[in-house]
């Protein structure tokens, strides 16, 4: 295939966890088991750099996966990721064994004070050089809820309409110092123009919050914003916010849809869309010959258990999926109950079904195992074609790549399939700079 111009976007999907997003990836025999340490997450980010990947980004939720059956202990049992470190210290770490690689975490506005998440994120762009980028996301679940103390889940709406406001403050506050606010002047003992440094005053619906940040502006201005609404709500909130747009798409037609329909979105805010890169998740299954890499697939899908679909979906959506058979439909009220709309209408459109059963849930959806992302296996050349094909065809801007076990799977993506991207013209060969959002092409702010 010919190049376009256009280069892939690439981001490597990581866990603070026991596992990947695959439960499964965990009982992998090549499966690294020191995950606990600084040295295993240092590890993957390397590889990531070696690769030439733009970011590694951290994706998080604030409990166990417990709704199931209303308890912790299958999940606990089966490993089903359970391990859910505070991402920001294991991030620094990466940061302190790369140089130019991009580090994103997940923090939610639902949780979180945004002078917190504003002064974290500043801190964290500064310490990497003007690396940081934020995933902005509203929870999902009932034992967040619990955890930080409330009695249950902001409804769907009410979320968004939150951390509109939240962002709203964030970037205010990030823009309390101008760049060249330091003065430094020793002899004049004059440290910073105070004409330069502001207060917020900011008095809201849900947020009040007087600032300035303590914290000047890094080499990027701002952290890059990742964002991942793909309901009607949540892809008006990408739009509005989001430099990068993590989105999940079953096949290559329907993302072409949604993609031309976020980018409308980013457009009616305002904004250039070619300055929002959308990226699909998806693993690769990659090996000398195509026997070899159905291999290597076909191995990570039989490790997958149904408990694990099982525990996923009823934490991601909110509701206790051991309560139902396999044959039962969902009613109405229960559907609209439902947390993570956009994950609801992909089963509801998947299946054919306004009342999907438990049992297409677990079928359309392919939660729990390396089936819930497109799988691009074969050859080098066959991965790179397939890629390609997805990436020319405008169904997105580049990848977000889970693995199908840690660190092997980023490992063979950069020895295997990067060298054939770039190659063709569509992946970069190096870094255009230092800081994440010149790497992605994006205005400093």
């Amino acid at each position: 295939m010919a190049a376009t111009g256009r280069q892939m976007k690439m981001v490597g999907f990581l866990q603070a966890q026991n596992c990947s997003i695959a439960p499964g990836s965990w009982r992998h025999p090549a499966g690294a088991t020191d995950f606990l340490t600084p040295d295993y997450f240092q590890r993957v980010g390397r590889v990531l750099e070696e690769g030439k990947f733009h970011l590694a980004f951290f994706d998080d939720r604030l409990a166990m996966p417990d709704i199931y059956n209303d308890d912790h202990r299958e999940a606990v049992e089966n490993g089903v990721r359970v391990v859910k470190m505070d991402p920001v210290s294991i991030i620094t770490a990466i940061g302190m064994a790369t140089s130019r690689i991009g580090l994103g975490i997940t923090y939610s506005t639902t949780y979180y004070e945004p002078f917190h998440v504003a002064r974290l994120f500043g801190t964290l762009d500064l310490m990497t050089g003007g690396r940081a980028a934020w995933n902005v996301v509203t929870s999902l679940n009932d034992s967040e809820a619990a955890n930080f103390g409330r009695a249950g889940h902001l409804a769907h709406a009410e979320r968004y309409d939150r951390a509109d406001e939240f962002l709203d403050v964030v970037t205010g506050l990030w823009n309390s110092w101008d760049d060249d606010a330091i003065v430094l002047d020793k002899e004049g003992g004059r440290f910073a123009d105070p004409d330069k440094v502001r207060r917020l005053d900011h008095k809201g619906k849900y947020f009040s919050c007087k600032g300035p940040l303590p914290v000047p502006r890094s080499p990027q201005g701002q952290p890059v914003l990742i964002q991942a609404g793909q309901s009607g709500r949540g892809r008006e909130f990408a739009g509005k916010w989001g430099n990068l747009i993590f989105v999940v798409y079953p096949n290559k037609e329907l993302g072409q849809k949604q993609y031309a329909a976020v980018k409308e979105e980013v457009a009616k805010a305002g904004r250039n869309p070619d300055e929002v890169a959308i990226c699909p998740a998806c693993y690769v299954c990659v090996g000398e010959t195509r026997e070899i890499a159905e291999q290597k697939r076909d191995f990570i899908l039989n490790l997958a258990k149904p408990i694990d679909a099982l525990c996923l979906l009823s934490e991601a959506l909110n509701f206790d999926f051991g309560s139902k058979s396999l044959e039962d439909e969902f009613t109405e009220e229960e559907l609209a109950k439902i947390s993570w709309t956009g994950f609801r209408e992909r089963v509801v459109a998947l299946s054919g079904k306004e009342n999907p059963t438990v049992g297409d849930f677990v079928e359309f959806s392919k939660r729990g195992t390396i089936a819930e992302f497109p799988i691009f296996c074969g050859t080098p050349t066959e991965v790179a074609d397939q890629m390609q094909d997805w990436f020319e065809a405008r169904a997105c801007d580049g990848f977000v790549l889970a693995a199908t076990h840690t660190p092997g799977a980023f490992e063979d993506f950069t020895r295997f399939v990067v060298p054939e991207l770039q190659r063709r013209g569509v992946y970069h060969k190096d870094y255009a700079g230092t800081t994440l959002r010149e790497n992605l092409g994006l205005p400093a702010l």
